[in-house]
């Protein structure tokens, strides 16, 4: 790393976590980050993107001006919890939290502490911002993590006033794993629609974009299965599934939040310790569950979709969709929370009979291999033959 990065407090923490090469997406992009450039740039799952943003954003920061520096917004809590944590983990820069459905009152306490980095959702930001209590007038820039999410219908008018709201000479870099043709446009209004006192010198509203190409991760580091069960059958199966299989750690995803607690108690009363986590999850709840975990006190985690954007977990050995979405996005994004930094990990699916042709689909189109699978006496196998 030392060859994108000569501040040598992030070095020696970097390697403390055994960070001594940067990845592909990190020797491209952080040299642009660097020429402050406006920059969009996609990276599959798993590669790097959150320390390519964080490594030259935190250098350039000075920590003698106590003013918010770096405003970074992400769509998720668990997300923006994530890339916190991430900060604080390489340097000792102080850094706030600023979700929505956390108290406002002890948020506007913390940004009294001077931090010079804020993290948050883009309503709570901007809710901030309006209230005159997070003062961004001299932010160097603004991170949109998973600017795809950001941009999707929900949440698309708060993230476009936020970049905004920013100073005229902000910087503006993006990320996500999938981008879609319009979100370059969208940015780059947001940018021309920035206020300012007086119009600066030379600033520059143009994005540019990166796009690395794909490491194959769902081709070469992932192993895929099927197991055709019918709808009825499937939380019994996915029962004897993780018998069969004792994964270090699974991630099981549904569609539907309100199959999560179904599938978690039903575990539960068999006797498998499990975590459960979907949008409607208790904010003190969501971070215990992510920290059972994380820490590996739990080592099965059921999730709705809210879980399988941007969330960084090590070691996940097993990804289980419980259905397959409509949306390849969701698909991809689902299995790439295994094979993360190098590794290998085994995705499958359990679906009805409408379900694998949708898989069957997916496989053509993404170009992977689907391996069928059956149970047979405890013991994952070779569909038999008649």
């Amino acid at each position: 790393m030392k060859q994108l990065t000569s501040n040598q407090t992030i070095l020696e923490n970097l390697e403390k976590r055994g960070i001594t090469e940067p990845t592909p997406v990190q020797k491209q992009v952080i040299p642009e980050i660097k020429l402050n450039k406006n920059i969009l740039f996609q990276s599959e799952t798993g590669t790097g993107k959150t320390f390519a943003y964080l490594i030259p954003l935190l250098e350039n920061i000075s920590p003698s001006e106590n003013k918010v520096q770096v405003v970074i917004s992400a769509p998720t809590h668990e997300l923006a919890s994530q890339i916190k944590a991430e900060v604080q983990a390489i340097c000792d820069i102080k850094v706030a939290l600023l979700i929505g459905g956390a108290p406002i009152k002890r948020q506007v306490e913390l940004l009294k502490e001077k931090p010079l980095v804020v993290i948050g959702g883009p309503a709570r930001l901007l809710e901030l911002i309006n209230l005159k209590k997070l003062k961004v007038e001299k932010a160097k820039a603004i991170v949109l993590d998973e600017v795809d999410r950001l941009l999707s219908p929900e949440l698309r008018d708060e993230t476009t006033d936020l970049v905004a709201s920013m100073p005229k000479n902000a910087q503006l870099v993006a990320c996500s794993a999938t981008t879609k043709s319009n979100i370059v446009k969208i940015l780059e209004d947001a940018l021309e629609n920035r206020k300012s006192e007086a119009e600066s010198e030379g600033t520059n509203n143009k994005i540019e974009t990166i796009v690395l190409p794909m490491e194959d991760v769902l081709k070469r580091k992932i192993t895929h299965w099927a197991f055709f069960v019918e709808q009825r059958k499937k939380i019994e199966f996915l029962r004897k599934l993780l018998a069969a299989e004792k994964p270090t750690k699974a991630l099981i995803f549904t569609s539907r939040a309100d199959q999560v607690e179904n599938i978690a108690s039903k575990l539960q009363f068999a006797k498998i310790e499990c975590a459960a986590l979907h949008a409607k999850t208790d904010k003190v709840e969501r971070k215990q569950a992510i920290d059972r975990f994380r820490s590996g006190k739990n080592n099965i985690l059921i999730t709705s979709d809210l879980a399988s954007r941007g969330l960084d977990f090590a070691d996940v050995t097993h990804i289980i969709q419980m259905d397959v979405s409509t949306n390849d996005d969701f698909f991809i994004h689902r299995a790439g929370r295994t094979a993360r930094a190098g590794k290998t990990g085994i995705n499958i699916v359990i679906g009805d009979a409408h379900e694998m042709r949708l898989y069957s689909k997916l496989e053509k189109k993404l170009g992977f291999v689907v391996y069928p699978k059956e149970l047979h006496n405890g013991k994952v196998t070779e569909p038999f033959l008649d």
